[in-house]
């Protein structure tokens, strides 16, 4: 299976990914990354802080358009060559999350394209924000 090349690719293109952030979520993520700080982990420590309670790390929900990226647009195959982000919101537990990404260029001379890229939660706040350079498939020959 091979995601879209760059020649069927157009400008204003999108795809979604959504799920809801759940304590195992953020208790694995802790443990794949070894990122264990306890406002991610430990409650007690969290009701202390400017969030009074428990918050997604900003990079799990982040990881979200990897998987738009690699399994939508432009879909397998595709090479994920950078990504800028801003984290504009908290995420808690529970919280269902749409990544949403968006082709705004098509640079055509390096076969890459720039992605608009972007979280928001299930009341519509934006979370994270940014842009990816990706490199489409190519057919083989």
């Amino acid at each position: 299976m091979v995601g879209k090349t760059i020649d069927e690719l157009t400008v204003g293109q999108f795809a979604s990914f959504s799920k809801t952030i759940s304590e195992s979520d953020v208790y694995l993520f802790a443990g794949i990354t070894g990122d264990l700080n306890p406002a991610h982990v430990d409650e007690e420590y969290a009701k202390g802080t400017y969030f009074k309670t428990r918050i997604a790390h900003g990079m799990l929900t982040a990881s979200f358009i990897s998987t738009i990226i690699g399994t939508l647009l432009p879909g397998p195959g595709s090479i994920y060559l950078g990504q800028e982000v801003k984290f504009l919101a908290p995420v808690r537990f529970g919280d269902t999350i749409t990544a949403t990404a968006e082709v705004d260029e098509i640079i055509a001379d390096k076969k890459q394209i720039r992605l608009k890229t972007y979280c928001t939660n299930q009341d519509g706040t934006v979370v994270v924000d940014g842009q990816a350079i990706v490199s489409p498939p190519r057919r083989s020959a």
